[in-house]
């Protein structure tokens, strides 16, 4: 499968973005680079290997949790255009 210039047009329309001539064929050209390596990945013969979703096992990767102290109140609201009651006010979003 290839991709054509008047293809990559096409997206770069539907984006609203507009490019050089120089660049739709360069797009094009590592479109179509990017599909030719995975029609060569897809030769490999992957009989007996499961699919995997990382390249190592890895199992609970998230860090303990630890209370630490934060900030003071008045450090953190310092800088804020407008406060009240020891919170940021800010606008209504309905």
């Amino acid at each position: 499968m290839k991709i054509t210039q008047s293809e990559v047009e096409h997206v770069a329309s539907l984006a609203r973005l507009s490019f050089s001539q120089g660049e739709i064929d360069g797009f094009t050209g590592q479109l179509n680079s990017i599909l030719d390596y995975i029609a060569k990945l897809g030769e490999l013969n992957t009989e007996g290997v499961s699919a995997v979703a990382h390249g190592f096992e890895s199992a609970n990767c998230f860090r303990g949790d630890v209370v630490l102290p934060s900030l003071p109140v008045e450090d953190t609201l310092g800088n804020a255009p407008e406060k009240e009651d020891g919170a940021f006010v800010v606008s209504k979003i309905i």
